[in-house]
């Protein structure tokens, strides 16, 4: 329960600001579709897809980070869909102002703290401990199990954590950040490092 508290203490303004803002965004984007002939429960129909759009492409953003998940050319699927979202929704939000420098800074708010509040959510949720890949866990059940090193799933899946947080931060990855990642004991961290390097 005080667990519960503490969360609640520090993540429920973010989530209270996502609430208020998604729902301002949510409204602008409704009226617009209804002013271009989406009438009736289409111009809800239209604000509930581009704000869950958002959100579901950051998620699938925040996923792709955590399975190291290697994309094909400058950007991947999800930020091209992020983006795209964000532009229909500034634009619908743009479009209800009144045609001033002010008028476009406030009905461009709510897109904007919606943006944000879930681009938090998203960071808070990349610095819990992700769970391990699907095709890594009946790996991970087994490890304790006497085996000749590593089994050759989990040290395809490290290389490319390696190889990710390598391409990140210029430095070859630590034992401590490579069993963070995988969710391994110190010792099957330290056993994957040394087959990464003599590999």
């Amino acid at each position: 329960m005080r667990r519960f508290a503490c969360w609640l203490l520090d993540t429920g303004p973010i989530l209270v600001l996502a609430a208020i803002a998604g729902a301002g965004s949510f409204t602008h984007i409704r009226d617009t579709a209804a002013e271009h002939g989406q009438t009736g429960w289409m111009s809800w129909a239209v604000a509930v897809c581009i704000d869950l759009t958002c959100v579901m492409a950051a998620r699938e953003r925040q996923r792709d980070k955590k399975t190291a998940r290697v994309r094909r050319g400058r950007l991947s699927w999800p930020v091209l869909v992020l983006s795209g979202g964000v532009v229909l929704s500034l634009a619908a939000n743009l479009a209800q102002a009144h045609p001033t420098v002010w008028g476009w800074i406030t009905a461009a708010t709510p897109a904007g703290a919606f943006l944000i509040a879930v681009s938090m959510l998203e960071r808070r949720a990349a610095e819990v401990r992700p769970e391990p890949s699907p095709d890594i866990v009946p790996v991970l059940a087994v490890e304790d199990e006497p085996q000749d090193g590593p089994a050759p799933a989990l040290v395809d899946y490290a290389r490319r954590v390696a190889d990710e947080h390598h391409t990140k931060h210029g430095k070859p990855i630590t034992r401590d950040a490579l069993r963070s990642r995988l969710g391994v004991s110190n010792q099957l961290a330290s056993d994957l490092l040394n087959t990464l390097r003599t590999a």
